[in-house]
């Protein structure tokens, strides 16, 4: 018998088998190929991560080994424990809790957690217990100071973490410290990333931060569906220490934005332009970055109410210029606005680092003009 263009059955059989195995590696390879697409360095957005999550699971391949698909976390069976409630923290921590994640959180001082606690959120008594009953834990502190007594001290995080638990700090520190928390993490068998914020608390309610990871790829890869209830996308930067040394370049354009935003307006008010008609049309010109539109408001209405704090604006100053003296980078510009910030911390330390504006246009009223 024949069929299939004349040919034998046999041939027609060994046709069939020959085509059903370049159908099964090209198939391998797309899958192979589209997961090094997305994961090795691309943005993580939500609608791409989607098509993973809904298997459970991602595929991930390391250089010449195959590597086991890494399972996701799952928010029906997670138990997550949140350290640290200011402005940032207590947001992202209820956001969690609002989308769904079993979260118990923990803070050095009472008050935030009291108000916390009203709305769902169990506090635990301690470090160690919220480390203890929980699956992954998530920290967002103000300094270095707070991250190494939370995490190193007796009691604290290192010394209570069950082995294979993850850790996703996410303040904004050294990365000399960061490091240091990468190795502890390694050598107590607890998976770690340090995992940076880009955006301000409005950014937070709504879910549209970023978040700059780094770390290891099958950990950052585990924790997409957590990433997917509180950022807009997600990046892997590179390895440990490499998402907050991306914060720290992100944060000096923040800062220096800020200081132009002040020096521009304090020029146009010196060259007497209406003030009104000031704000309003720098607010809507292509050179001022959508994140920083909104402080003109706030410059016009005179309301500084933190989104931003300006003492953790000057304290990220601090941390760029001295990761810029370590590395050999020279930054002019980034040292002005580090003494402007400088200047304002110890008045206006709690108000938005929009704040600056003020002492700026002071700066120029107290100038002497040198035609007279």
């Amino acid at each position: 018998m024949s069929d299939r263009d004349g040919l034998p059955s046999r041939n027609v059989e060994s046709l069939t088998v020959v085509e059903s195995i370049l159908r099964a590696k090209l198939s391998i390879w797309l899958i192979l190929n589209r997961s090094e697409l997305i994961w090795n360095g691309a943005a993580r957005a939500t609608h791409s991560c989607g098509l993973f999550a809904a298997s459970g699971e991602l595929s991930t391949m390391r250089e010449g080994d195959y590597v086991m698909p890494a399972a996701l976390l799952d928010k029906l069976t997670a138990q997550l424990g949140f350290i640290g409630l200011g402005l940032m923290g207590s947001r992202l921590a209820r956001r969690l809790h609002s989308t769904g994640w079993n979260t118990q959180a923990w803070n050095r001082s009472s008050q935030p957690a009291t108000q916390i606690k009203k709305e769902g959120i169990p506090i635990a008594s301690s470090v160690a217990s919220l480390v203890a009953g929980s699956d992954v834990i998530l920290s967002s502190l103000a300094n270095d100071a707070a991250v190494r007594s939370v995490y190193f001290d007796e009691g604290g995080v290192f010394s209570t973490a069950n082995p294979g638990a993850v850790m996703l700090e996410m303040s904004t520190i050294s990365p000399e410290l960061s490091r240091r928390l990468h190795q502890e993490a390694r050598t107590r068998g607890v998976k770690f990333l340090d995992v940076a914020i880009s955006g301000s608390t409005p950014a937070v309610d709504a879910g549209t931060i970023t978040l700059l990871a780094g770390g290891d790829k099958e950990i950052f890869e585990q924790c997409v569906p957590i990433f997917e209830s509180i950022a807009r996308q997600w990046f892997l930067i590179g390895p440990g220490s490499s998402g907050v040394q991306m914060k720290l370049v992100v944060n000096l354009l923040l800062g220096l934005d800020m200081q132009a935003i002040a020096e521009a307006v304090s020029l146009g008010e010196h060259l007497q332009i209406d003030r009104n008609v000031l704000l309003d049309v720098l607010s809507k010109t292509a050179v001022v970055a959508p994140a920083m539109a909104g402080k003109f408001r706030k410059i016009k209405d005179g309301d500084y109410s933190p989104e931003f704090p300006l003492r953790l604006m000057s304290k990220d100053m601090d941390l760029v210029m001295n990761a810029a003296m370590i590395s050999g980078a020279d930054l002019p510009g980034a040292s002005l606005a580090q003494s402007v910030l400088a200047a304002n911390v110890f008045a206006n330390g709690d108000l938005d680092l929009s704040a600056i504006t003020p002492y700026v246009i002071g700066q120029g009223s107290g100038a002497e003009d040198p035609d007279i």
